[in-house]
């Protein structure tokens, strides 16, 4: 069994949401204008996944197939609401920034397929675990995404000054377009699997006492053809 810390690291970065998984992608485009706003709505999420698997799991034995489906999504709605309620009580200005994209968290594909393919079959505090650390994962890659495109769109980061503090800068508007986060998650996606691989054939190179440029890739295999394969019989 996985120690809670392997089950934490595994949704903070072997199976990060959106760099590894590409799940939630439509909230890692539309909210990351800014860091804080992608801050925001992870921490929102990693709320809503958490408690929503830790029910889930205590409930697993007791659902039927039937009305699984039905109950994971009003469990995940109640959690939804509760955090989308609790925003536009207490942080009025990032609930209105937001938008419709916290009450959408209902439809995330995280929260139901964390809760379908982990929470039915672990113990609550392994699903605690595993929500947390997907909601951390994903809450990171949004900050990460949000920061770059504030920080080269406007020129601050948290609205703070950074870049726009230098006269002569000049942003590019194209970063908190659309477009503009099509290109940064592409190119951290690229990043994460390069480093992803690295680590990898470094891994394999130490194992067998080699280095990394020493790891030659397996020679692909001759066809085998039916004439071969009659010849050898």
């Amino acid at each position: 069994m996985k120690s809670y810390l392997e089950i934490f690291k595994n949704g903070l970065w072997k199976e990060n949401a959106v760099f590894v998984l590409a799940l939630g992608l439509c909230p890692a485009l539309a909210v990351t204008t800014s860091a804080s706003d992608g801050f925001g709505m992870g921490i929102a999420l990693i709320f809503v996944l958490s408690m929503s698997v830790l029910i889930l799991s205590l409930c697993r034995n007791f659902i039927s197939d039937k009305v699984r489906v039905p109950f994971f999504m009003a469990v995940i709605a109640g959690f939804t609401t509760i955090t989308d309620m609790s925003m536009k009580a207490y942080l009025p200005a990032l609930a209105k920034s937001l938008g419709l994209y916290v009450p959408l968290i209902v439809v995330n594909c995280i929260p139901l397929g964390r809760t379908e393919v982990y929470a039915t079959k672990n113990g609550p505090m392994q699903s605690l675990i595993d929500g947390l650390g997907m909601g951390a994962g994903f809450t990171i890659a949004l900050t990460v995404i949000g920061g770059i495109r504030e920080l080269l769109g406007n020129g601050t980061l948290f609205k703070i000054p950074v870049l726009a503090a230098i006269p002569s800068f000049k942003p590019a508007v194209m970063m908190i377009m659309p477009a503009g986060g099509f290109i940064v998650m592409g190119i951290l996606m690229g990043i994460y699997a390069w480093y992803n691989k690295r680590a990898s054939n470094s891994g394999v190179a130490e194992a067998f006492g080699l280095q990394d440029e020493e790891l030659v890739p397996p020679e692909i295999p001759d066809e085998i053809t039916h004439a071969s394969v009659a010849e050898k019989n």
